[in-house]
């Protein structure tokens, strides 16, 4: 049985809501005991969130703000009811934002056929309101600084973001660590080449640890070995 929650770095923990770690969330904790809270996996995933909270020791009602990276259905999926359970707002990239309350996955790459195929009845969940739209660059007050990086093509407004307190990365769906470091899948790419081309930014950032939404964390040398990715790629 995996854990329901595992610190990664002080006040910061991994929740995993599909297996060990093949679908994560994230949680910080604030000075003042509060919680944000970022994705929210598959529509499944609020009671392995619950879980999560309870094993840090906390509840519901101490998430005050939901983030999420992107608006696909194994990161959105259990938003409305997270949102409803806490009482949360949410905030998500502007160019993602006006998914969730279509409750619609962004648009596919239509260059691959797989892209265009399954656009033809894409990925749904239930809607939710997006009460914050976010920047690049922004930095929020989630943890003690958390900075919104932009990486567009997985999907138009999916974001990595770096807890400057922690030195802490998480990428998003812009870099897999399963089997190995990856890109993302391309047929769930709104745009795999950009995706490609952005995670390059990725590179470019100071950090102690690369966590990741899909793999477990990397705490030895991670910018080296997602530079050396990136290079050979």
């Amino acid at each position: 049985m995996p854990v329901p929650a595992t610190e990664i770095a002080p006040t910061v923990w991994r929740i995993p809501t599909v297996g060990r770690s093949a679908v994560n969330s994230y949680a910080f904790v604030e000075s003042d005991g509060s919680v944000t809270l970022v994705d929210c996996g598959l529509k499944s995933a609020p009671a392995k969130i619950v879980a999560g909270l309870a094993h840090m020791g906390k509840r519901v009602a101490d998430v005050n703000r939901i983030l999420l990276t992107h608006m696909h259905r194994d990161h959105a999926g259990g938003t409305a009811e997270m949102a409803s359970l806490t009482g949360a707002p949410v905030a998500a990239h502007a160019d993602d934002a006006r998914y969730g309350p279509a409750g619609r996955a962004p648009e596919l790459d239509h260059t691959l056929l797989l892209g265009r195929l399954f656009d033809r009845r894409p990925a749904k969940y239930k809607p939710f309101e997006v009460g914050k739209q976010l920047r690049n660059g922004e930095v929020l007050e989630a943890g003690g600084g958390l900075r919104v990086i932009h990486t567009p093509g997985h999907s138009p407004g999916h974001i990595s973001l770096l807890h400057e307190p922690t030195r802490l990365l998480i990428t998003g769906d812009a870099i897999f660590n399963v089997l190995g470091l990856r890109y993302s899948i391309k047929t769930f790419c709104t745009d795999f080449r950009m995706s490609r081309e952005t995670a390059h930014l990725l590179g470019e950032l100071d950090y102690d640890i690369a966590a990741f939404t899909h793999g477990p964390e990397i705490k030895e040398s991670p910018r080296e070995k997602i530079r050396a990715f990136l290079k050979k790629r």
